[in-house]
């Protein structure tokens, strides 16, 4: 089927029609025609909404996925399903699941399991065998098949020896090395970020300076690495995923500003709440890195504003009930939000242009990973995410096999419409 999509607005920095309201007649995958009262052609869908938006397609760079082994809370199915929801036409899969993907044979059932699906899926390759912190795994092979970026994913890379070799293993191939800062010696046991609120609690405290000599050490590592060699930011080698503190934001933004190729991401989640929000011990709260002080979300912010944090991505990680009805300090980690990244961002947007979020949605995450740019032209794929930035609506259940959302029966703002992936529509 063919579709038509009718008065659109078009947020594409990279478009000649950025700005501009128009027709879309999407044939055989590809975007045959924009303009204006374009006619239907018979057989062709229509599709048009009061305030309608489109952009190139979003994708979300950390989503764990938790199929194989743990299917019960999430599978590749579900997962598509919920990312579709929310208007991603990609996801980024860790690698953290059971087995690990680790070898080619994890990455293929993943890449086996995409196939039919209404979204494009990548998959990280770990690091490290097992994501145990010790052996190497073939990172050339896993990229000549198809690994988009390396990882240990939920585990951070805590041997500097480790990520200083993988650095110069990955730099004549041109591989992405992505780490979640964490020096997990200052945060065993912690529970929340560690500051006034955590001692009014009573609760074990996560340190930001575990997050921040992570961040410094790494960018030492890399620098050390190339020897003043330094590439285009727009290449970056070294990617920190789920900044938290503004010290991190610091630091990035000098590295950046020194030429060094590097770049970042913020969860959606530590846009919105800080850690002041945990004095209800909801345990959908419960994340990792934790929230930490308003003055760091605002920190956060200002990174979106100036172009020092790249993308914007859900960290989402399915948890079951028996995970997480629990008391607060024996409740698992994690926030489900692919169906919410969008609403949460426009619920407490801080005036940032849409153009600046779907870049971060979009653009300069598939830079990073090096995938095919998407731009709203003709003749080019049809890989699009349609919305409304100004309709509310009730977030009153997920097509994810978890509930941890803090989001379920909230009223947010921001909604997605759809989707086309090639000739797949979910609108």
């Amino acid at each position: 089927m063919n579709l038509l999509i009718r008065a659109a607005q078009i947020v594409d920095a990279t478009s000649a029609y950025d700005g501009q309201r128009c027709d879309l007649l999407i044939e055989n995958g590809l975007i045959r025609q924009i303009g204006t009262d374009i006619p239907a052609p018979d057989g062709t869908r229509v599709v048009e909404a009061d305030n309608l938006h489109v952009s190139p397609g979003w994708i979300d760079m950390r989503v764990l996925a938790q199929d194989p082994g743990f299917e019960h809370k999430e599978d590749l199915t579900s997962v598509c399903r919920t990312a579709t929801a929310g208007g991603f036409t990609d996801i980024v899969l860790l690698p953290n699941t059971q087995p690990v993907v680790d070898a080619k044979g994890p990455l293929g059932y993943v890449q086996r399991m995409s196939t039919g699906q209404p979204i494009r899926i990548h998959a990280m390759a770990a690091i490290t065998k097992g994501a145990a912190g010790v052996d190497f795994t073939d990172m050339i092979d896993l990229h000549h098949a198809g690994a988009v970026a390396f990882s240990d994913g939920t585990h951070p890379l805590q041997n500097p020896d480790l990520l200083l070799k993988t650095l110069q293993y990955l730099q004549p191939i041109g591989g992405l090395l992505i780490n979640q800062p964490e020096e997990t010696t200052l945060t065993h046991y912690g529970q929340m970020h560690e500051g006034v609120q955590s001692t009014l609690l009573g609760m074990k405290g996560i340190p930001a300076l575990a997050e921040e000599i992570m961040v410094e050490r790494d960018l030492r590592l890399l620098a050390y690495v190339l020897e003043g060699d330094t590439q285009s930011t727009d290449a970056p080698m070294l990617h920190f995923s789920t900044l938290s503190s503004a010290r991190s934001v610091d630091l990035i933004r000098q590295a950046k500003t020194q030429g060094l190729p590097v770049s970042c991401d913020v969860a959606v989640h530590q846009l919105v709440f800080n850690d002041t929000a945990l004095a209800s011990f909801d345990t959908n709260l419960k994340v990792r890195p934790p929230f930490r002080s308003a003055a760091d979300v605002d920190a956060l912010w200002a990174g979106l504003a100036d172009g020092t944090i790249d993308a914007i991505v859900s960290d989402h990680t399915p948890q079951d009930a028996e995970s997480k009805n629990l008391e607060f300090d024996m409740a698992e980690f994690g926030i489900i939000g692919l169906e919410t990244v969008f609403a949460a961002l426009m619920t407490h947007n801080r005036a940032l242009p849409l153009s600046v979020l779907v870049d971060r949605l979009s653009t300069r995450p598939r830079q990073i990973l090096r995938l095919p740019a998407l731009r709203l032209a003709e003749g080019e794929p049809a890989m699009l995410t349609l919305f409304d930035p100004t309709q509310s609506w009730t977030y009153d259940k997920t097509l994810s096999k978890s509930h941890n959302s803090p989001f379920l029966g909230k009223t947010l703002t921001g909604r997605v419409l759809g989707t086309v992936v090639g000739g797949y529509f979910s609108l």
